[in-house]
């Protein structure tokens, strides 16, 4: 049976002799639809009736999250730039289309591509990790050199059950102990809910940050000189990239576009820290019968693409009952990742006896999961800290929360913390 296929390359003057050349029978490629713009094209994959898309670098408003419900309705796509053009092709692999080729390759090159793309074969013998090592590698300016020009660099999301367990302060002190450690980090703020971190920098929260950065990737234009121009540069080895000024914008951080500015995250530090929303409730789904914008796509795009999640929870029972909960629904939605988990803000009263081992029993009976860190509780630090707009490191570099956000910041860019002037009254547990 024929591969049925989408054509939207309106504009193109090889446009009509292509679509004749890929309809003859011997190609095996029968185009069933051509559009002249992306809403009919999404339209036309709607309703199932195509396999695959042969779509133009300059086809109008063509961003990433058109390629990614292309995707979601079971369309693979094929990107067709002028010979030569590889500042197209680049914005195409970009927006999350693999399988590139000229505008004047052969009909028969060309639906082979389409029939590798429908299968999810390999792009001429590699996978898409390999082809994203392939991309050419960023351009920065003199004065900020790339670090990790290829894209090896780690993405950590600090995330965590709904109420106050200490995202934030987690989240913020790793990334500024990474940084302490000569290891270029760069911290994010994700949360569509509510997020802080320009507040707790004391920062310009007007600025574009990750909202910016997510237009620019979805238009498909986002580099490492446009990522640098966006992030805040806190001090060497530390850039921040705020949030949202408002939570009624979380609209602007499509999952699509916070993905690719991970990726391009990877290439600028070595370690980036994402804070993120606690909600992973995926009900906007039942709502709609057609796709839906998804507050929380953001935070479930982050989590299933980073390397490490870290899972904070408070040392208190109601805390414990949050994360508890929280673990149960991000297994139902993402059974693939496997969390770590923090105790955070871990003291003696709220649990008797002795609160680092009946806690991490109490989460393992409930969870089946062991604690891996321990931070102590270190109030006064934190709201001198708050109080002030800066890091721990700065106002209690003394403090046992800041010995404990240390460790866990060299462990997890595996590199050797210094060795602690004094043991803090809770430190990471072994293994």
């Amino acid at each position: 049976m024929a591969l049925q296929v989408f054509t939207a390359v309106t504009g193109a003057g090889w446009e009509s002799e292509l679509v004749g050349a890929l309809d003859r029978d011997d190609h095996g490629v029968t185009v069933v639809r051509r559009c002249v713009d992306v809403a009919e094209l999404l339209a036309a994959a709607a309703t199932g009736t195509g396999q695959a898309a042969l779509l133009s670098a300059e086809l109008r408003r063509l961003d990433g999250d058109a390629v990614a419900r292309l995707h979601a309705a079971g369309v693979a796509v094929v990107g067709l730039v002028e010979p030569g053009d590889e500042r197209a092709a680049q914005r195409l692999r970009q927006l999350g289309v693999l399988q590139v080729l000229p505008a004047d390759a052969d009909p028969q090159a060309i639906a082979t591509a389409l029939r590798d793309a429908v299968s999810g074969a390999p792009v001429q013998g590699r996978d898409v990790a390999d082809l994203r090592s392939a991309l050419p590698a960023p351009v920065a300016p003199a004065d900020e050199p790339v670090p990790v020009a290829d894209g090896s660099g780690r993405v950590v999301a600090v995330w965590g059950a709904t109420g106050a367990p200490g995202r934030t302060t987690v989240a913020v002190g790793l990334a500024d102990e990474a940084a302490r450690l000569d290891v270029p980090a760069l911290l994010v703020d994700a949360d569509v809910h509510g997020g802080v971190v320009a507040q707790v920098l004391g920062l310009l929260d007007e600025s574009p940050g990750l909202a910016g950065a997510a237009r620019q990737a979805g238009a498909g234009t986002l580099d490492a000189r446009a990522l640098v121009s966006l992030a805040w540069a806190v001090r060497p080895h530390l850039r921040v990239l705020t949030g949202l000024a408002r939570a009624d914008r979380w609209p602007e951080l499509r999952p699509t576009a916070v993905t690719a500015v991970l990726e391009e995250a990877r290439r600028l530090a070595r370690l980036t820290v994402v804070d993120c929303a606690f909600s992973v409730e995926d009900d906007e789904e039942l709502s709609f019968d057609t796709v839906a914008p998804r507050r929380n796509g953001a935070t479930l795009a982050i989590l299933e693409h980073a390397d490490t999640v870290l899972c904070v929870t408070g040392a208190d029972p109601v805390a414990l009952q949050r994360c508890v909960r929280a673990l149960d629904q991000l297994r139902e939605v993402l059974p693939d990742v496997e969390p770590v988990l923090v105790v955070n803000q871990l003291r003696r009263g709220p649990v008797p006896g002795d609160p680092r081992e009946e806690v991490a029993v109490a989460l393992e009976r409930f969870t089946g999961r062991r604690p891996r860190f321990f931070l102590p509780a270190d109030r006064r630090s934190t709201d001198a800290a708050l109080a002030a707009g800066r890091t721990l490191a700065e106002v209690a570099p003394g403090s046992p929360l800041r010995t404990g956000l240390r460790a866990l910041a060299a462990d997890l860019a595996g590199v050797r913390a210094p060795a602690a002037g004094r043991r803090g009254l809770l430190t990471r547990r072994a293994g």
